[in-house]
């Protein structure tokens, strides 16, 4: 590995290819100093740390502050500003809070742009999103939410090319986990079958019975043909299964 004299007087490793990399990823997924979500996912820190070369995070970096959330990638409010700050084209950018109406508001302007851009995220839009009032953070520091959102859209909105489609931490805690409400197979060629209602049971009964003292046909073959086709009451198993027997009368 490469030795990188950082800007902070510090030093960073990088690895030159895959078995390096994989070598780093599963020394730091057994230290105790990276996220709980990577310890001992080896796998899971390499993905990290390869997402990290491309915003130019070292791996140290990129396992602090990139963070799987309901399945997509993120970064923390605060590493997403830094990440724009260190983009050729930052021109600046200025935060604002009216508490009075409870907005948030983020502008950002690119160099050699006329104009700047503003975003705004208000308690109001929070209570539309059923965000406001919810139990974590939201409940705790609710300005700070609102100053990430209105942060993270200000920032995606003009510098997509800086962050690569991540979304703030804090954005993607607050969406909905995904459910796969695609019928499965099963239930699509066998729907739910109906009680055999018991009037047609009783009119249908006398002729299983006949078939069955004929010698044509066994209870339990009259038994498993009616079940195929609905579904049946415990009593009305049983006298099928005793025709023939005095209980079946």
């Amino acid at each position: 590995m490469s030795r990188e004299t950082a800007k902070t007087g510090g030093f960073a490793l990088q690895p030159q290819n895959m078995s390096e990399a994989m070598n780093m990823a599963n020394m730091l997924a057994t230290s105790q100093m990276v996220p709980k979500q990577y310890q001992n996912k080896p796998q899971d820190a390499l993905v990290a740390m390869m997402m990290g070369v491309e915003l130019g995070l070292n791996p140290i970096q990129a396992l602090q502050n990139i963070a799987v959330i309901n399945g997509k990638p993120s970064i923390y409010g605060d590493a997403l500003l830094a990440l724009v700050q260190n983009h050729p084209a930052f021109g600046g950018h200025q935060e604002s809070f009216d508490d009075q109406t409870m907005t948030a508001a983020c502008t950002v302007w690119r160099r050699g742009e006329t104009k700047s851009h503003t975003q705004t995220f208000s308690q109001a839009d929070a209570e539309k999103a059923g965000l406001w009032g919810k139990q974590g953070p939201w409940t705790q520091y609710p300005k700070r939410m609102l100053m990430w959102r209105a942060r993270g859209y200000a920032l995606r909105d003009k510098f997509s090319d800086a962050l690569g489609g991540l979304i703030t931490a804090e954005e993607a805690q607050d969406i909905p986990t995904e459910r796969d409400i695609t019928p499965r197979k099963e239930e699509e060629s066998h729907p739910a079958l109906e009680h055999y209602p018991q009037e047609k049971f009783d009119t249908n009964f006398e002729a299983w019975k006949g078939l069955v003292e004929a010698g044509k046909k066994s209870p339990e073959q009259i038994l498993a043909t009616v079940e195929s086709r609905a579904v049946l009451t415990e009593q009305q198993r049983q006298r099928i299964l005793n025709i023939g027997t005095q209980e079946a009368a």
